[in-house]
């Protein structure tokens, strides 16, 4: 209700008159959101996660960790918000949604007795203050790639909004405050610049790869070896900022490794959907929405024929990775079916299509239906064949003109359409 009065006020106040008030809107909300309650950050040890690709994993991984060491745990992030054993999905289509809700989910958390809050924070969210007035224990920063550039206006200004999460750590009234950076990306020195108490570093040379399979990853880490059914060496990274959080709570090696190996599916990231023992080849659901995560997600399965069904957003959202998108599949995927994601108020065929002048070795066929693009995606695989989703992940609805709403979910669409192709219930 109160989107649809500030859509109506915006109609009728100036843009720039309405922009130059948004900062002081937001800011008052939060300000008063954690006034009501109590400033909870104080009361319980809050872990930050932020960085372009991998934050959902990495508090996940932390999560298990925690919860393995015997503590008592909240969770908010991209894909659920969790207090104790209570968890429900986030259907808000935002990392960290406004209105009071993180001090009110914090004060919850508090009032439930957990030990811990692990926090996705996004660029978006710190443009919005909406990470102001929490207190961080620590933050860990995964990678930086463009993401977001028209809402910032520039690279150098997200980059600037993710440092504004680690300059709040600096800022933070807790003691023993910890930086966790992945040393391997081009930012990370960024990150480390600001006057923290420890501030830890990972990297691949941290690790010996074992294995990299569409079974799972499997590595070494000071003498202690990890199997985990996550795909992918972009995981390695998620984990290892997990394990080097874990390590600053003084959580031992062998509690790690089972708290890793416990958690078996992130719902829409690298998810093998599967209905059935006859089926014979791969479904996987991937929230990849950027070149380097889609990218990644590809190289996960490296000696298969893949079919890639994608698609890229609108509303002024990032259009310039249309065509970089469009490349990676071209090189990546044999077969290419493009969609409707997130169209906006953008006209939803004329996204697509802006992205087949991009294709040079393969011809991709155009299916707007989300449902019947997915059907005709699993109905070209072959045996030993990778269908690989993108764009989504666990989304909850496909944002159309207007502010609708389309309920929406890859993964359960992906599971009917096999069932139907498999014939099974």
């Amino acid at each position: 209700m109160l989107n649809k009065i500030l859509r109506t006020i915006e109609k009728f106040i100036p843009r720039k008159l309405y922009k130059m008030g948004q900062p002081i809107y937001h800011y008052s909300l939060v300000l008063a959101g954690a006034i009501i309650y109590r400033f909870p950050s104080k009361k319980i040890k809050v872990v930050g996660v932020t960085g372009t690709k991998g934050k959902t994993s990495t508090v996940e991984f932390i999560n298990s960790i925690l919860e393995e060491a015997g503590k008592k745990t909240a969770l908010a992030g991209t894909l659920r918000f969790k207090i104790g054993d209570d968890s429900k999905p986030n259907m808000y289509k935002m990392t960290v949604p406004g209105r009071f809700f993180m001090q009110r989910f914090l004060r919850h958390a508090v009032d439930a007795g957990c030990e811990y809050a692990v926090l996705e924070i996004s660029s978006e969210a710190a443009k919005l203050y909406r990470n102001k007035f929490i207190d961080l224990d620590a933050l860990i920063f995964t990678n930086l790639a463009p993401e977001h550039i028209e809402s910032h206006g520039s690279y150098e200004k997200y980059v600037a909004a993710k440092l504004s999460i680690a300059k709040s750590l600096e800022k933070s009234g807790k003691k023993n405050t910890c930086i966790i950076v992945n040393s391997d990306d081009v930012e990370s020195e960024k990150f480390l610049k600001f006057n923290i108490e420890k501030k830890i570093g990972y990297s691949m040379d941290d690790v010996e790869i074992v294995a990299l399979s569409e079974n799972g990853t499997e590595f070494i880490y000071k003498g202690m070896k990890i199997y985990a059914t996550v795909l992918g060496k972009f995981n390695i990274y998620n984990m290892l900022g997990a394990i080097k959080y874990a390590e600053t709570e003084n959580i031992d090696l062998e509690t790690i490794k089972n708290g890793i190996e416990e958690l078996r599916e992130i719902k829409g990231r690298a998810q093998d959907i599967k209905v059935s023992p006859k089926q014979d080849l791969t479904v996987i659901v991937d929230y990849a929405h950027t070149p380097e995560s889609l990218k990644a997600i590809y190289e996960a399965f490296p000696n298969k024929r893949k079919i890639g069904i994608l698609g890229s957003c609108g509303g002024g959202r990032d259009k310039w990775k249309r065509k970089e998108m469009a490349e990676i599949a071209d090189k990546y995927c044999e077969e290419i079916v493009l969609t409707d994601e997130d169209p906006y108020d953008d006209d939803p065929r004329e996204i697509v299509e802006d992205m087949t002048q991009y294709f040079k070795s393969k011809k991709p066929e155009i299916i707007m239906d989300r449902r019947m693009a997915i059907a005709l995606g699993i109905k070209k695989a072959k045996k030993g064949d990778v269908v690989i989703i993108t764009g989504k992940g666990t989304d909850p609805y496909i944002m159309r003109a207007n502010g609708v709403k389309e309920k929406w979910s890859d993964a359960e669409v992906a599971r009917e359409e096999l069932r139907k192709l498999l014939d099974v219930n």
